[in-house]
Parts: structure tokens; C-alpha cells; sequence
């Protein structure tokens, strides 16, 4: 099992808005390129995010997973179901799993059922923009995560508008945790549980990845901008952290 920090490890946002990925290549890549670029992906990220996926109930009610509130879903049909007008507030924890099962039934259904084909098309030349820029990071990473083997995303970020980055970066057959609450040694050990016979790798940018998965016991791999980064890493490259742990 990989367990992937997602932010600025398979997805690249972050640095492209504060300008530490072009200015990691000293002076060769755009740094206003990449900040225009960036902000085209905030823009999508935020109106899809209200548009479909309750951002503007939810915002204040950030859950470390989406089935995380399946005790309190009483499984009500919600093909009619009025998200609108059902007087929502954050201390209605049956009406918020509502909200996860109808993102959670999106989220599985992808990106096209909800926007029409010129956005799609817009998206589509974005990231190709993206990629270009960012030498393949993202059409490497995707390739990795098309290998045989079981990926989890984590992320410092909330849960939706992590979940809506993902359907954008085509990352959205891939399990996401959040967290931004619950800290990232608490989601490993979540995912452990659900995986109790595999063996683990991390992969991420930061420290807080880094030291839980020490907790764990696992193999570390760190991503920087420079020079460990896509697309330089490999399944291949990966098996050595493997090797010297398991």
C-alpha cells in the first residue's frame, strides 16, 4: 500500500500560487506563468466545489473521510432529496452524511456528469498547460499511481475541496483522507486497520508524513521540488525503501 501526501507531492497547487516551484529551477521557469496557472485551478476547484459538492453548508464541517458518518445514515433515498431546503445546520450529522453520500456517489461517477464539454475541454487543455510547465510532474505521477498496487491519498487539506482537486487532476479513483483534524499518524493508522495484511510506503513532501510514518515503522519517501521529484521517481526506486524496511 503507498500512502500518498497529496498536496505539492502528486499535486502541484500550492507552489505554483506563492511562485517556490519556479523559483526552485533558479531563474529558467516563469514564476507569473506558474501563478497564473495556479490561480486558473483555485478558480475551478472553488466553483465546482459550491456548485455541486455543498461546500458553502459543509465548509465548517471538515470529516476525516467520506463514509466516516455512516452510523448516522439512515440510507434515505435521495434521487428527490431537496439539499437546499432541508434547514441543514453542522450539528445535524444525519443530514451532513447526506451530504457525503450524494458527494461520495459524484466523486465515484467523475468529473464529466457534472460540467458540460467546453468546461471539460477548458480543463482538459489546463492541465495539459500544467504538466508542460511542471516537466510531467503530473502525468508521472498518474502513471505511477496506475501501477498494480494499492494507492491512499492523504491530505493536510479538507476533505472536499480535496475530493473536487482530485476529479480535476484525475487522481479520483484513489481513496482521500483529510488530516487537517485528526492529524496524519491518526489517518495511517486508520488505513492500516483497513489494510491489516499489506505492507506500507509513505511518500510526501512535509514533516508530519515523514515522522508518522516513523511512528508507523514504515519507509519514507521525501519529494522536493529539487532534485527528488517527478517524474524521477519510479516503482523501481521506490522497492530500495521498501527493501531496506521490510
Amino acid at each position: 500500500v503507498y500512502i500518498w501526501d497529496m498536496d505539492e507531492t502528486l499535486i502541484l497547487l500550492r507552489s505554483l500560487l506563492n511562485g517556490t516551484y519556479a523559483e526552485s529551477f533558479n531563474g529558467s521557469k516563469d514564476v507569473k506563468r506558474g501563478l497564473e496557472i495556479g490561480k486558473k485551478w483555485e478558480d475551478h476547484i472553488l466553483q465546482i466545489c459550491d456548485d455541486f459538492f455543498f461546500y458553502e453548508q459543509v465548509e465548517e464541517c471538515n470529516e476525516p473521510f467520506l463514509d466516516s458518518l455512516r452510523q448516522y445514515d439512515d440510507g434515505k433515498d435521495l434521487s428527490g432529496y431537496d439539499f437546499k431546503q432541508d434547514d441543514f445546520d453542522d450539528l445535524n450529522k444525519r443530514r451532513l452524511a447526506y451530504r457525503h453520500r450524494a458527494a461520495a456517489h459524484k466523486y465515484e461517477k467523475g468529473l464529466r456528469p457534472l460540467i458540460d464539454s467546453e468546461t471539460m475541454s477548458v480543463l482538459d487543455e489546463l492541465y495539459n498547460v500544467t504538466d508542460e510547465y511542471t516537466d510531467g510532474w503530473l502525468s508521472s505521477a498518474r502513471a505511477f499511481l496506475e501501477q498494480q498496487d494499492v494507492h491512499i491519498l492523504v491530505t493536510s487539506g479538507a476533505l472536499i475541496p480535496s475530493l473536487v482537486k482530485c476529479l480535476l487532476f484525475r487522481l479520483d479513483t484513489f481513496l482521500v483522507y483529510s488530516s487537517i483534524d485528526v492529524g496524519k499518524l491518526q489517518c495511517f493508522k486508520w488505513i492500516k486497520e483497513r489494510f491489516p495484511k499489506f505492507r506500507f510506503c509513505a511518500i510526501g513532501d512535509g514533516w508530519e508524513e515523514c515522522a508518522a510514518a516513523q511512528a508507523m515503522q514504515w519507509p519514507f519517501v521525501k519529494i522536493d521540488l529539487q532534485p527528488h521529484r517527478f517524474p524521477g521517481i519510479t516503482p523501481k526506486t521506490v522497492s530500495y525503501y521498501f527493501a531496506a524496511v521490510y
